[in-house]
């Protein structure tokens, strides 16, 4: 009986509900598939596809955000391992970067690449990129709206590589990345963050070349990044 009495109920609640959306204007219901599955996607997170460095290299070819498109010969969009645990972002291409299309293959970036080698990895298994892409004339400091105009393009460059490290080489790259205007010197020697992952700060090679009394600092940055990606030191 009480089975019974709970049955008529519901449906008597059930009635009253049709009743009142019906009052309410409501005619029919939208049942279908479309709505059912967004019905069903309700409380989930989305999940939305990372794009591809390139997909995303193909996107910036043809890149005009700033002027320094009209003397390039090429952009120098990064060159690694799509998937790198660690990210090497400089400041922007010289000379041999334009004409070859590739990061750090003049005299900084044949440093930088021993660098690596004494970390005792390759250049494939990190990804290397600067916060431009295109070559500054007089090999000059990219400006203010150079970087604002090419800083899209980084930022989905590491979101598509998710490493979980990033050393960045130099002053421009430092203070870009973690948005801020302190000196390198203030920096380096410690982890910083940027949208979780783990940042080292150091020199950049060619401030090595003028400077070599600075390599000593720059190896043990290294070192404390070897030792964070479980490296022998």
């Amino acid at each position: 009986m009480n089975n019974h009495r709970a049955f008529i109920q519901i449906t008597d609640e059930i009635a009253n509900y049709f009743n009142f959306i019906a009052q309410a204007g409501f005619k029919e219901f939208d049942c279908s598939e479309k709505t059912i599955e967004m019905i069903d996607k309700w409380g989930k997170p989305d999940v939305v596809p990372v794009e591809t460095l390139a997909a995303l290299h193909a996107e910036s070819n043809n890149c005009q955000r700033c002027n320094l498109w009209q003397n390039r010969q090429t952009i120098v969009f990064g060159d690694g391992n799509p998937h790198a645990r660690l990210v090497f972002i400089g400041e922007a291409p010289g000379m041999d970067e334009d004409r070859q299309g590739l990061p750090f293959v003049g005299a900084a970036g044949q440093l930088l690449t021993r660098i690596i080698q004494a970390m005792k990895l390759k250049r494939e298994d990190v990804y290397i990129c600067n916060i431009i892409k295109c070559h500054p004339p007089q090999n000059r400091n990219p400006l203010p709206e150079e970087i604002n105009a090419c800083a899209p393009f980084l930022k989905r460059q590491i979101k598509a590589i998710q490493p979980d490290y990033i050393c960045t080489l130099g002053a421009f790259a430092t203070q870009t990345i973690l948005q801020t205007d302190r000196q390198i010197s203030h920096l380096r020697g410690r982890f910083h963050s940027y949208e979780g992952i783990q940042v080292m700060p150091t020199f950049h090679p060619a401030f090595l070349l003028r400077n070599p009394g600075k390599k000593r600092d720059v190896w043990e940055d290294m070192q404390k990044l070897m030792r964070m990606l479980a490296i022998e030191t």
